[in-house]
């Protein structure tokens, strides 16, 4: 990106003025209103393909919305002569003619106007843009010359990278950290200083304030490991379980730190206009997603539904009863796919006379069965198999392999793929097709691995910095891996980003 203008951005300026620009990042990028962003997810279509695809440009000189990726909007300047355009995701102006984005500070002005601080264009302020296209907006851009510590992150770089010291047995712990800070939306939302603390005066004791500065030192460009002591008392304070030196589980560190997240900056950006029972913190909009349960009585048919918010799934990969079994498979059945175990999570199962419920349409106690399935997706899907098997006076880790995508479609597990007969329609949903909706698609980025027993055992973190850029991460250590050693490894807890953001 140019910072050192452009002679045809001026001479534009000079003929219309800066009222093109305004207009369009009023309507098409602040969106500082519900009805503004319903307009900008009505109309953001590429005029010439008619999709809503990535990184759309606006021409500054008449009504012509163009994809870059097509090179729609370069076809368009170069037939009408229309030089420049604007960046639809980042607010930032492209010249055709220096082909490069150009800065200019009276444009730089105008996009500060609908924002108190240079903020990147995040949750809420852009449709259907892949989280893996990640590039340095004119806000970062700012943010990086004013503080010295920031450095830019590029295709090459491995900034980010940081190995975290085991404090004893905190092992667990590092590998949580891994995977919160390589989320691609809660890396751009503490990068670009959105957390305003909700403990004045106190925020030695905000765990958020402790994750911004977290994710300060790891994209500081400093390559020594980091001591995480300061997160590790507050997780102590403030998950009283957890404290001590003793061995914790990964899957249940990763709960915890999401719930005393979600306390210290409950309220950040008040309460979700749809729900008034959600909040919508940071952590709800990225990691909540809403787990239908849908219970039929067997006398009258009569569906009884409930929608629990959720931060993860936990699959059972142990022998099933009955109902759970596949047709032509052994009677110990075990799930060996990710998708086996979400096809089992999502079968309907019949609760059995020892578990009668009340109809509300009957009025008497009747035989049932009940399903569950995905009303809505979260940004963020933590998927968590459940290999440590305990029950009375038995104790066990299940070591099965358990394959799981690089990429992952959603759809045949949504609510809205539920038939009236009480289960899914007949599509083979163990071998999906790449052809279903791009909107409930997800792709991996962080795969926490157990190693060892139930008694003595170790935890490792795989993490995606780049799209085609694996690292293993195993306290201090830190070394190059690629999807092969990922996708071969001993899943334990599955974190996936939805590949396309939209508004609510």
């Amino acid at each position: 990106m140019s910072v050192h203008g452009c002679q045809h951005l001026s001479a534009f300026k000079a003929a219309k003025g800066t009222d093109p620009f305004r207009i369009i990042y009023s309507y098409f990028i602040a969106c500082p209103s519900a009805d503004a962003r319903r307009i900008k997810a009505k109309s953001c279509v590429c005029h010439t393909c008619r999709q809503t695809t990535l990184r759309l440009h606006a021409c500054m000189s008449c009504i012509y919305f163009g994809c870059y990726g097509a090179k729609h909007i370069h076809d368009h300047a170069k037939s009408k002569k229309h030089n420049l355009a604007i960046d639809l995701t980042y607010g930032t102006v492209i010249c055709f003619v220096c082909e490069d984005y150009v800065y200019d500070k009276d444009l730089e002005d105008i996009a500060r106007s609908f924002s108190q601080k240079p903020t990147l264009n995040l949750v809420g302020a852009y449709i259907k843009e892949p989280f893996s296209t990640w590039e340095p907006s004119e806000d970062e851009i700012q943010l990086l010359k004013k503080n010295p510590k920031r450095r830019k992150v590029n295709s090459n770089s491995t900034v980010g990278l940081r190995g975290l010291i085991n404090l004893g047995n905190t092992c667990f712990m590092n590998c949580i950290v891994q995977a919160l800070t390589h989320t691609p939306i809660l890396r751009d939302f503490f990068l670009a200083d959105r957390h305003t603390c909700q403990m004045p005066g106190e925020s030695k004791q905000c765990l958020v304030c402790e994750m911004a500065r977290l994710f300060q030192e790891f994209y500081s460009g400093a390559c020594t490991p980091h001591i995480p002591y300061r997160l590790l008392h507050l997780v102590w304070t403030n998950a009283r379980h957890l404290a001590g030196y003793e061995q914790q589980d990964a899957h249940e560190f990763l709960i915890a730190a999401l719930d005393v997240l979600h306390r210290h900056c409950k309220g950040t950006n008040g309460m979700s206009c749809s729900n008034p029972h959600l909040c919508n913190c940071i952590i709800d909009q990225i990691f909540t997603g809403g787990l239908q349960s849908d219970v039929t009585c067997k006398q009258c048919n009569n569906v009884s539904t409930t929608i629990d918010p959720i931060w993860d799934i936990s699959l059972d990969l142990g022998p099933g009863p009955p109902a759970f079994r596949f047709t032509n498979s052994p009677g110990n059945y075990e799930p060996t796919s990710l998708l086996e175990c979400l096809k089992r999570f999502t079968r309907p199962e019949h609760l059995g006379s020892s578990a009668k419920i009340k109809c509300g349409k009957c009025h008497s106690y009747q035989e049932s069965t009940k399903q569950l399935t995905m009303k809505k997706l979260p940004v963020v899907a933590c998927f968590h198999l459940k290999r440590f098997e305990h029950s009375t006076g038995y104790h066990k880790k299940i070591s099965t392999y358990v394959s799981f995508p690089e990429e992952l479609d959603m759809t045949p597990f949504m609510s809205s793929s539920r038939n009236d007969n009480n289960g899914f329609s007949n599509q083979i949903i163990l071998d999906i097709p790449t052809s279903l909706s791009c909107d409930n698609k997800y792709s991996l980025f962080a795969v926490v691995n157990h190693i060892g027993t139930i008694e003595v055992g170790h935890y490792t973190c795989y993490i995606r910095l780049h799209k085609d850029q694996w690292f293993k991460c195993d306290d201090h250590l830190i070394t190059k891996a690629t999807v092969t050693d990922v996708l071969n490894s001993e899943g334990y807890l599955l974190f996936y980003h939805k590949q396309i953001l939209e508004y609510e």
